[in-house]
């Protein structure tokens, strides 16, 4: 290539404070970011050989397998308890068969319910086993919030007893009334368990009114097994209903369920004892195994902040093979997340390949079990390999990227912390505006749904960085219309895989915006901070405090 236009490329794009800073070592590293190494990973994770990577199984461990020994090729150091990149964490794994027994007591008459016709269980396993009928209770959305003067349970007594409630929360419009259109935290299923397990319940019934447009929809989310950390198994029984199925549970007390949806629309929900009994006994496939975080280091340069610590996270499992969809059962998870993984492992690459490695200490972990309730990153809080006190940020990748031409970034979390202020000066750097969440996406409630959620609860400022919706080569609405498709139509389905076309240069243009982030997060004498009213101030204070 001529000289006098390789001078040109790069005077053009690659930011003039890069020179300023005479840090060659950084450029060399910035500009051997490609998406040819991306896309080499992708071919391997996302393909159909590791069936879908999930946790305990051959394609989840071969994946392991890779990213550590991809580790290794790039020189990154092992965790320090051991000679290896594996942190090893114990799971237990159960599948609910279709013999279990779910009765239905009254006055009247007993009706058996079947499973998956009828009903699925979130958690599953023998401690399930109810072998004397238990009555039930409706308690409304199942939901106590002091900070709304909100209380389902106020005017009923459910110790002992099996809580049955609807899904979503109280409608509102008000934003400092549960957050207006959008969920809360107490929108979520297990929020809902945990306050009636505080409350004494000994298992909970979820009626799906919102969150499903059909049965079939439940079937396809719940035909995967159960996993749990092995130390945490649950001991109450936890059920999500069919609605048509839902009926039963009112016979011959003081509202239907026809007036329980009419009390829904009319935002006048009541608590009330139910005139139905439940009796359980359930057959289960169960297992135990290991699944590994995989953790390289990359050790930092200066005297003093060496022995502080970035992470920057990917979970690398997946579904695994699940109910088939024209007669595809395996679920690649080619943007969800074996993209994400290969950005990790091209920045380790980079991070490895600097002359002059950054002043902070960096941890690439690949983390298994998010797909499952988060598992790794929780394992890892409470588990960490370097002190939580000590570890600046998390600056975690799900998904990526999907089209090069994007001229604006989202940071999912941003808000919370300091973290807004590097990531508004690597935006500036590149000419990238920063957008909130667009509206058609804020129901996800993006920062509670991985793994930065682990970090942010032990109290690591946390934040995740995706593209927006202002692109040079496509309208707002295009590329709307496009994240929109994706989620209906690939999203946790067999489609989402490598004939899904995922653009590779897309992706190693996000990575060198997380690699300019990242560099200077960890060359930075200031470390991040949450913000004064956060939830998660306290626990990084009592990490602080603890020294843990």
């Amino acid at each position: 290539m001529n000289i006098l236009f390789l001078n040109f490329l790069i005077l053009t794009f690659v930011p003039f404070y890069l020179f300023s800073q005479g840090n060659h070592s950084f450029y060399s590293a910035f500009t051997n970011i490609s998406s040819h190494p991306i896309k080499e990973h992708l071919h391997v994770l996302a393909d159909d050989s590791l069936e879908g990577r999930s946790v305990g199984t051959k394609g989840g461990n071969l994946a392991a397998q890779y990213i550590s020994d991809q580790f290794s090729k790039f020189n990154l150091k092992s965790i320090p308890s051991g000679n290896s990149f594996y942190q090893n964490i114990p799971m237990h794994g159960s599948t609910t068969l279709n013999t279990s027994e779910m009765m239905l007591l009254s006055d009247r008459d007993t009706t058996y319910l079947n499973y998956s016709t009828d009903y699925f269980l979130y958690r599953s396993g023998q401690q399930t086993f109810l072998p004397t009928p238990i009555p039930l209770v409706f308690v409304g959305y199942g939901i106590v919030a002091p900070e709304f003067d909100y209380n389902d349970y106020q005017s009923v007594n459910v110790e002992g007893k099996i809580v049955v409630y609807l899904d979503g929360e109280p409608y509102s419009e008000d934003k400092d009334y549960f957050d207006a259109q959008y969920p809360t935290i107490y929108s979520y299923p297990e929020s809902k368990r945990r306050i009636a397990i505080a409350r004494g319940a000994s298992g909970t019934i979820q009626i799906p009114l919102t969150s499903f447009e059909d049965w079939n929809a439940v079937k396809k989310d719940f035909s995967f097994e159960d996993v749990t950390l092995a130390y945490s198994v649950s001991s109450n029984l936890s059920i999500i209903i069919n609605p048509n199925t839902t009926g039963r549970l009112f016979f011959g007390s003081k509202f239907t369920f026809d007036d329980i949806k009419k009390m829904h629309e009319t935002k006048k929900i009541e608590s009330f004892s139910l005139k139905t009994k439940l009796k359980f006994k359930g057959a289960f496939k169960e297992r135990d195994f290991i699944s590994p975080n995989v953790i390289g280091t990359v050790e930092g340069s200066d005297a003093e902040l060496k022995n502080s610590y970035l992470i920057i996270s990917a979970h690398y499992d997946h579904l695994g093979i699940g109910q088939a969809v024209k007669n595809d059962s395996i679920y690649n998870g080619a943007l969800d997340n074996a993209v994400g993984v290969s950005v990790l492992l091209e920045l380790a690459k980079a991070f490895s390949s600097l002359e002059i490695k950054p002043k902070r200490a960096i941890l690439f972990i690949a983390i298994t079990g998010e797909e499952k309730g988060l598992l790794g990153s929780s394992y890892y809080t409470e588990n960490p390999v370097v002190p939580l006190y000590k570890t600046i940020a998390n600056i975690n990748i799900d998904g990526v990227a999907m089209f090069k031409d994007f001229e604006s970034i989202v940071g999912i979390g941003a808000g919370l912390s300091t973290l807004d202020k590097w990531l508004t000066s690597t935006a500036g750097t590149y000419n990238l505006s920063l957008e909130n969440i667009p509206s058609q996406f804020k129901r996800f409630d993006a920062f509670n749904k991985s793994d930065q959620l682990a970090f942010a609860l032990a109290g690591i400022p946390s934040i995740l960085v995706l593209e927006g919706t202002k692109n040079k080569s496509k309208s707002k609405e295009e590329v709307t219309e496009a994240f929109i498709d994706y989620y209906l139509n690939y999203y946790h389905t067999p489609f989402d895989d490598l004939k899904h076309e995922v653009d590779c240069e897309a992706a190693a243009r996000h990575a060198k915006i997380l690699f300019d982030l990242c560099f200077n997060l960890a060359n930075s004498k200031d470390a991040p901070e949450w913000r004064e009213g956060t939830q998660f101030i306290n626990a990084r204070l009592r990490s602080i405090a603890e020294k843990k």
